[in-house]
């Protein structure tokens, strides 16, 4: 049956996507949801709570706004209020684990969907242009600015060098610039925090040995798309979320040692193996520690019928399916009996 007065915390880098996905599955459930609106994209989400105010009762969904320096005191006071019995966050680990910890104060669920370093694992006997085409796509669709973005891809040596050599031509056609004229494939990173921060990690990576395949210099918020081949576990693009244009190219010695790298994070939410051979792929797949994992596709896929959802630093509970409803329902047990009783005092 319906809980009742859910929370839903959504980020700013899907805001449609990711503001309804806090508030629909809850609504069908038969639950009211507070939307707190993220404070990149207050407007946005707003308009997510007007467009259900057409359809639904009065307070069925009510949005909450505040100024970034207000965050803290805001979600707080709506985690501890008594109405409010469960939360569903969208967004960064390190903010996750600190709604957590308030929630636990007071027993209420919480669904957090996290941060994630996603691996795509190119073995020998993979379709190469199939696997360039994943990897372009995962790595830059929305400026790499996607919890499921591709941020390592894990390549054989058998064949590092002839994907390293069709991901750079594949990437070098990706061009960045102005999202408002819609022209180019790559658009504007969220912020010059942003761009500073993927430098830093490029910056620290070739400074250790890494070879940058791909990249340029950034137009204020437009970075293109960055490739850098050669990196190790030792380097921070290999442990840190980018949230941006960049990823890096990680060489294994087989398919064990690719296991072993994808692994080797504190993240766990979608991943990828590309292979010819369907049962060695689902094999594979089953030694990656995420919480998805797709064969011969890419990282970044979703499907609102699907369990979607992390494990490790990336969160736990899930979106979608059948898991989402059990996410947004109370399960309980209720009987009547129909005969006098017996009981043994």
């Amino acid at each position: 049956e319906p809980v009742g007065v859910m929370l839903g915390i959504a980020p700013w880098n899907a805001p449609i996507i990711l503001g309804v996905r806090a508030v629909a599955v809850p609504l069908a459930c038969g639950n009211t949801v507070v939307l707190k609106a993220s404070e990149q994209c207050p407007r946005t989400h707003s308009l997510i709570a007007e467009a259900f105010d057409e359809a639904l009762p009065k307070g069925a969904v009510s949005i909450v706004t505040n100024a970034p320096a207000d965050a803290g005191e805001i979600v707080g006071a709506l985690i501890d209020n008594p109405h409010v019995r469960r939360i569903n966050f969208t967004g960064s680990t390190a903010v996750g684990r600190i709604i957590a910890k308030r929630a636990a104060e007071h027993l209420k669920p919480v669904l957090l969907e996290l941060g994630g370093k996603a691996p795509l694992i190119v073995l020998e006997d993979a379709d190469l242009d199939e696997a360039v085409k994943a990897a372009a796509f995962g790595a830059f669709m929305n400026q790499g600015q996607i919890c499921m973005s591709t941020e390592r891809i894990i390549v054989v040596d058998a064949v590092a060098d002839a994907f390293v050599e069709k991901f750079a031509a594949k990437v070098g056609t990706m061009a960045v610039g102005d999202p408002r004229e819609g022209k180019t494939p790559l658009g504007a990173v969220v912020d010059q925090k942003t761009v500073d921060h993927c430098k830093s990690l490029i910056a620290d990576a070739v400074s250790h040995g890494a070879v940058q395949v791909n990249g340029g210099n950034a137009n204020g918020v437009l970075m293109p798309a960055h490739v850098i081949d050669k990196v190790t576990p030792d380097m921070k693009l290999f442990r840190d979320e980018s949230f941006g244009p960049v990823v890096g190219v990680i060489r294994a010695r087989d398919e064990a040692h690719a296991i072993e790298l994808a692994n080797d994070t504190e993240y766990g939410l979608s991943a990828s193996v590309f292979t010819r051979d369907t049962a060695r792929g689902l094999n594979v797949a089953k030694q990656i520690k995420s919480g998805i994992c797709h064969v011969n596709g890419p990282t970044v896929h979703d499907e609102a019928q699907m369990p979607f959802g992390g494990v490790k630093a990336s969160g736990y509970g899930r979106f979608g399916g059948k898991a989402g409803i059990d996410s947004f329902t109370e399960l309980r047990w209720i009987t009547i009996e129909t005969q006098p009783g017996h009981y043994p005092i």
